[in-house]
């Protein structure tokens, strides 16, 4: 067979892509071609003869399974591989490719039954669950209790953390939420009616996908199922995973024939996500029969920044060893610029950003980048003032929206009547009913085997009188699979009745309508009501108008970035801040040595985001905001990242001193003043 296509890979680019059905691990450093050798690797499996419906793909994002995808199919169509089954165009749609949570959800629908579940199971999204859990919280009586417990979102997050992370809540405390150490008890009770609640209702959260597709896999029949299904295992980011996915992937493959796994040490950074890094050190461990293949020539950086990276990295005790080379050559080192103190260090960046700006770098190839978002509070404040655009990235995410939420909470009633917690919320739109009704209102609804018709005959009170009957003429056209309805004629429906409610709960409503409007919109991609909802959840989308301001008329802008936002992007000139021991390494992350040698990585993955230029601006001085007014402050020290022993991979800037205006020569004193101030103790 031809496999001229595969000349564009270096040479170990194409040792991983062509590598045979043994377990394979591919280290893959910054700026490497990962994502161009796994789509390679998959394209390779098809055009061997692996039928494409018997490759699973696993990424974290879907975005990133689908450029894969469409990469395999511009692959193959060059190549005009033969394939077995006979069609070349658009052949990668039939792999199984999405993320582990999508991928969880279409095998749960699969499988329903034996777990179940049954048809009509509901995904909620992380804002939804954190309610129910929160209206669990109350009926236990924690909301009253003596001390101050737990708010829903950190209860949430503890949950999400046993859950993931496979580890009993005292450990998840003791590690993580030592401030929460005082209620296993309590939040064991929590959790418990919790699930039951869920279970009553039929609706799962986002931990609950992988948390069911790892119970699958504990039945020896339906797991064999399962390895039967696929002969090609492949996972992108692996150093992402944490202790439930492993888990899967080893009773999905126990033997690793077929496994591929792709990541890089070096850039594991998600711990708080219960991401952890010993899945990827572990991985030969794991299958005693892996090769592991690495991936060392960088396309992104001159070959400074990779020197500055690389003993950057080297001092981690536990990785694989790589050394990444570029044949990108520059004279031009890091820079490591010692600064007085925060005004300083703005100066100092607005005036390199202008200089790379008038040297022809555009301000969106520019970044500057931050261990925690505060870090550029008074830099935001000072790019205002000088009147140069820039984008925070953060924000509102669209299903986070209220409004949003609202909407998708009608859909969800109508698509399963017993997810309660979006009726709770949906029945309260109604003037006249408040949390007491609404109950009053569900138990009406579970006496009825939760038909939304029963509530035509409910008792509204006298002033819910005129939405009563076109709120539950709307849910019993929606209801089920019996309505009739498009989705786009459906979400219309629901923005129908839910307009004058939306103008009366919110201000700015007009922009508020274009998300709905953009909600009706987007539903005609997909081909059910279930589907959109499950969808919405799994992949939200980024952003929303909620809160949007003036529209940016500006075609260029500077890039503000946390280190974790910034994870994957790359920029010409990248200026990494605040790079003192306490905000890096955080303070708030520095309790133990897996703590801080993630610290490490993550400076690590600020410096190779950079191409041509990096900067790290070092403060010496930080005034206490307490006493803003005052000349109060501490001194502090450079990032223990960065020790005398590798400062020579660094071009060394001192601007400590302030420069002063011209100042008259001193005149020779009058009087001895010295003797004068030792007679005052005479």
């Amino acid at each position: 067979m031809d496999l001229s296509w595969l000349n564009s890979l270096n040479e170990q680019q194409r040792a991983a892509a062509t590598f045979g059905d043994g377990p394979l691990l591919i280290i893959a450093g910054a700026g490497t071609g990962k994502t161009n050798t796994l789509a390679h690797r998959v394209a390779h499996l098809i055009a061997t003869g692996i039928k494409p419906s018997r490759i699973l793909l696993l990424t974290f994002t879907r975005r990133a399974a689908a450029e894969m995808l469409r990469r395999v199919d511009h692959l193959l169509a060059a190549a005009r591989a033969a394939i077995h089954d006979g069609k070349q165009s658009g052949i990668s749609c039939r792999v199984w490719g999405g993320t582990f949570h999508a991928i969880a959800n279409r095998l749960l629908h699969i499988h329903a039954k034996s777990l179940a579940l049954g048809d009509n199971f509901t995904v909620v999204d992380r804002s939804d669950a954190e309610d129910l859990l929160n209206t669990v919280r109350s009926e236990l009586g924690f909301d009253k209790a003596k001390a101050r417990f737990p708010r829903k979102g950190t209860c949430m997050s503890i949950y999400s953390r046993c859950v993931n992370a496979q580890e009993p809540i005292e450990n998840s405390l003791k590690a993580h939420f030592p401030w929460c150490s005082d209620y296993p008890d309590e939040l064991k009770r929590l959790f418990k009616r919790y699930v039951d609640r869920k279970q009553e209702q039929n609706i799962l959260d986002y931990d609950d996908l992988l948390l069911y597709w790892y119970h699958l896999m504990q039945d020896d029949n339906l797991a064999a199922d399962l390895r039967e299904r696929f002969d090609a295992v492949l996972v992108d980011e692996y150093q992402d995973t944490n202790s439930l996915q492993a888990q899967i992937l080893q009773r999905l493959r126990p033997d690793g024939r077929g496994l591929t796994v792709v990541g890089d040490d070096a850039q594991s950074i998600y711990s708080f996500r219960a991401a952890t890094v010993h899945n990827i050190l572990g991985f030969p461990k794991t299958y005693p029969a892996a090769t592991v293949l690495k991936l060392e020539e960088n396309y992104r950086s001159v070959q400074p920044i990779l020197d500055a990276a690389n003993v950057v990295i080297g001092l981690c005790p536990n990785r694989y060893n790589k050394d990444l080379f570029s044949h990108r050559l520059s004279q031009q080192k890091p820079r490591l610029v010692n600064l007085l103190d925060e005004d300083q260090q703005n100066d100092y960046l607005i005036k390199r950003i202008l200089e790379h700006l008038e040297a022809g770098i555009a301000l969106r190839k520019q970044a500057v980048l931050f261990r925690a978002a505060h870090h550029s509070d008074s830099l935001e404040v000072e790019l205002a003032r000088r009147n140069i655009p820039f984008v925070k990235y953060g924000g509102l995410k669209f299903l986070e929206a209220s409004h949003v939420k609202d909407a998708l909470a009608i859909l969800r009633v109508a698509d399963n009547p017993r997810d309660t917690t979006s009726a709770f919320r949906i029945l309260q739109f109604i003037d006249g009913i408040g949390p007491a009704h609404a109950r009053r209102a569900i138990e009406h609804l579970a006496t009825h085997r939760y038909d939304l018709r029963s509530w035509a005959g409910y008792t509204a009170p006298a002033a819910a009188a005129g939405q009563w009957p076109d709120f539950t003429s709307l849910l019993s056209l929606l209801g089920g699979d019996r309505s009739s309805l498009s989705l786009p004629d459906q979400i219309a429906a629901v923005r129908k009745f839910y307009t004058p409610i939306l103008e009366r709960r919110y201000d700015q409503a007009q922009i508020r309508k274009r998300d709905l409007e953009q909600l009706e919109q987007i539903s005609s991609n997909f081909a059910s009501r279930s589907a959109m909802l499950t969808e919405l959840a799994l992949d939200p989308p980024n952003s929303t108008q909620n809160l949007a301001g003036p529209p940016l008329r500006e075609e260029d802008y500077l890039i503000l970035s946390t280190i974790h936002s910034a994870k994957g992007c790359e920029w010409d000139a990248v200026y990494v801040i605040h790079a003192a021991d306490g905000n890096i390494p955080s303070d708030m992350a520095a309790g133990d040595d897996e703590q801080i040698e993630e610290e490490r990585r993550l400076f690590y993955v600020a410096l190779t985001r950079a191409r041509d230029f990096l900067e790290i601006c070092f403060p010496l001085k930080y005034y206490h905001k307490k006493w803003s007014s005052s000349d109060r402050h501490s001194m502090a020290q450079l990032t223990r990242f960065l020790p005398e022993s590798i400062l020579d991979r660094f071009e060394r800037v001192s601007l400590n001193a302030r420069s002063a205006p011209d100042q008259p020569a001193l005149q020779q004193p009058a009087s001895d003043i010295r003797k004068k101030i030792g007679a005052m103790w005479s």
